[in-house]
């Protein structure tokens, strides 16, 4: 048999047949390396920066996360809103990188100390004293899925960054032909002669006949419409419905309670005035002034003139005050009494304790319920992802509500509600779990068909600091539908009534409204018309006033002085002209005026900001790779 084969491995044409099996393993074997050679890595090159796929899709993907946050639960974004917060994060990251190359090209660095220090100053890092809590600055990375390292180059960046923005726009400077107009728009007072038309100081109408309630009736189907029901079939995984299997003991209250013990403890705080005097002779005169009655805006200006410092500090730690001395006077001095001179190492102190807040730590008993339903909540929390996942593939194989296996810990229920989570009894329906639940499972009630199979969905429930899930299948759908005529004639009745007070009260109003544009003094035609006129209090464009219905705070600024106009408001209809227009004057309110001057320069700045930046990326020429950023944005 081998001599047979060998001699048929000889002949011409199997030596073909293996020669043509080699050809095809070196053409498959060179067609992968070319497929992994043309294969990019990248989606955009800018300034000598490559900003490659996975670091974009990581970044598109967290900016996704929170552009979705507020989306109702299982709705997921649209094609548009995918494609737009690709292109945000990747324009943004382009201008990161021409950034970067210009700070480079500047030398423009930020030291390690810097860095350092602008983190532990921030306050989402202190914890209950006010000092650098580190485990609050590591759950912070890891809830936003970021590195110690990738954190502290963000915030380098971002040094180096506003060292350069602030060179670009320090010079920003505001005119006052550019800043005088905007304030004296932005100030400018009016106030008006008011005169009303309330619904119910018209004539009572009478009930209306058979006919006329008919009439009005068909006219407006839409106030006496039976809202769509749902019978709904669902189950809720949640902590609540998990916490009847799960114990907690003394010994977790009790390590939760040391665990936890800065969030049971209260830091002794105290707010005082205080004035502080290089010698002892102007610490006592000030002393002598201040506990004789004189007012705090009256040492204000004494301990200027005495060449001291006046300080109001509010809810201030004992640490947080300069001066050892100062502090411990401070914290045993009574409230409301102005001291005697205290001798401190900075020098001498006059203070007045306005407000003190005892620290302490609460007690064990006291909160030790909470701390139970924390535990439970926190184990629960453990928990429920793994059940959630044996919910999940159980429908994935075709599980109904009805077939789950039992232990899971869910809630089941079966509800017939409308949108507004109404039953037809017009009381709320009884939905397990957390409120975030309620509201999610009602929208995906409403978005759900007819006999659709049920998918897991989460919730999130920061209520409980977690997640909840639900499934739901949609077992009938009664749709919207007119109340009988009978049932509901009593409120078309009072319906029509009302529209009879509103349809007098503007006529009267309209009347007015006339006799004032026909030249009659507003006075007279609110005479003539039997209601009683009022000034309205003076108001600027940006703070309304109680006293100037917000309707006609609206209008008031477009009218011009005696042009009436007419609104309605939730009450009434109102007759209103503007009677006095007082201009602003910058030099009457110098600290206003430079605060507007202020607010326009920031704004100035902004726009120069994004014009210095899309300049910047400009001239960085990027190159985008559009075939790579289609697909980490397609759904």
């Amino acid at each position: 048999m081998i001599s047979s084969f060998r001699r048929y491995l000889e002949t011409w044409y199997v030596r073909a047949f293996f020669m043509l099996m080699v050809a095809s393993f070196v053409l498959w074997g060179v067609g992968d390396m070319l497929q992994t050679v043309g294969t990019t890595t990248w989606t955009a090159k800018v300034a000598g920066t490559t900003i490659e796929t996975t670091v974009l899709e990581a970044e598109y993907h967290r900016a996704l996360s929170a552009a979705t946050r507020d989306l109702p639960a299982g709705q997921e974004a649209s094609a548009a809103l995918r494609r737009q917060v690709g292109e945000q994060t990747l324009q943004q990251m382009i201008t990161q990188a021409a950034m970067k190359k210009q700070l480079a090209d500047l030398r423009v660095v930020v030291p390690d100390p810097v860095v350092a220090d602008t983190v532990r100053s921030q306050p989402a890092f202190k914890g209950a004293d006010g000092s650098f809590d580190r485990f609050r600055f590591q759950s912070m990375l890891r809830n936003n899925s970021m590195t110690e390292a990738g954190f502290l180059d963000t915030v380098r960046s971002d040094l180096a960054r506003r060292q350069l923005i602030d060179a670009v726009t320090a010079s920003t400077k505001i005119p006052d032909s550019e800043a005088a107009p905007i304030y004296a728009s932005q100030y400018e007072k009016r106030s008006a002669d008011l005169a009303a038309f309330p619904f119910a100081a018209t004539a009572e109408p009478p009930v209306p006949d058979d006919a006329t309630a008919r009439r009005w009736f068909d006219n407006h189907p839409d106030l006496y419409a039976t809202p769509e029901l749902r019978r709904i079939k669902a189950i809720v995984l949640s902590t609540r419905t998990l916490a009847p299997e799960i114990g907690v003991t003394d010994q977790e209250i009790l390590t939760a309670y040391g665990a936890h013990q800065a969030d049971y403890t209260t830091i002794a705080k105290r707010s005082a005035r205080v004035i502080s005097a290089q010698d002892e002779a102007a610490a006592v005169a000030l002393s002598g002034q201040w506990r004789a009655g004189a007012d705090w805006a009256t040492m204000e200006a004494a301990a200027k003139a005495a060449g001291a410092a006046a300080i109001a500090q509010d809810d201030a730690a004992e640490k947080q005050f300069p001066d050892p001395d100062l502090a411990k006077a401070v914290f045993t001095a009574p409230a409301d009494i102005v001291s005697q001179p205290v001798k401190g190492r900075l020098g001498w102190f006059v203070i007045q304790v306005t407000k003190a807040i005892q620290g302490g730590v609460t007690p064990f008993e006291q909160v030790k319920d909470k701390l139970r339903d924390r535990v439970m909540t926190e184990k629960a929390l453990e928990l429920v992802y793994d059940r959630a996942n044996k919910i999940d593939g159980a429908l994935a194989n075709g599980a109904t509500l009805d077939t789950l296996p039992p232990g899971l810990g869910v809630t089941a229920f079966a509800v017939t509600v409308d949108r507004r989570g109404q039953t037809p009894a017009e009381t709320a329906a009884d939905i397990p779990g957390e409120e975030e639940i309620r509201t999610a499972l009602l929208a995906a009630a409403f978005a759900t068909q007819k006999g659709e199979p049920p998918h897991l969905v989460e919730a999130q429930t920061p209520s409980s600091g977690g997640s909840g899930y639900f499934a739901l299948v949609v077992e009938d759908i009664v749709p919207s539908g007119l109340k009988p005529f009978d049932a509901v004639l009593a409120s078309v009745n009072e319906d029509w009534r009302q529209d009879q007070r509103r349809h007098a009260a503007e006529q009267a109003a309209s009347a007015m409204l006339k006799a004032v544009k026909d030249g009659t003094a507003f006075s007279d035609a609110a005479r003539d018309a039997g209601v009683s006129p009022r000034l309205s209090p003076q108001v600027t464009r940006s703070v309304p006033d109680p006293g100037m219905p917000l309707e006609v705070h609206r209008v008031l600024f477009s009218l011009k002085k005696s042009e009436p106009t007419m609104v309605e408001t939730t009450e009434g209809f109102l007759v209103a002209t503007p009677v006095e227009i007082i201009a602003a004057d910058p030099k009457a309110d110098p600290t206003g005026y430079d605060q507007l001057r202020a607010a326009v320069a920031r704004s100035v700045g902004n726009d120069i900001t994004a014009i210095f930046s899309e300049a910047l990326r400009l001239r960085a020429n990027p190159r985008i790779n559009q075939t790579s950023f289609d697909q980490i944005v397609q759904p």
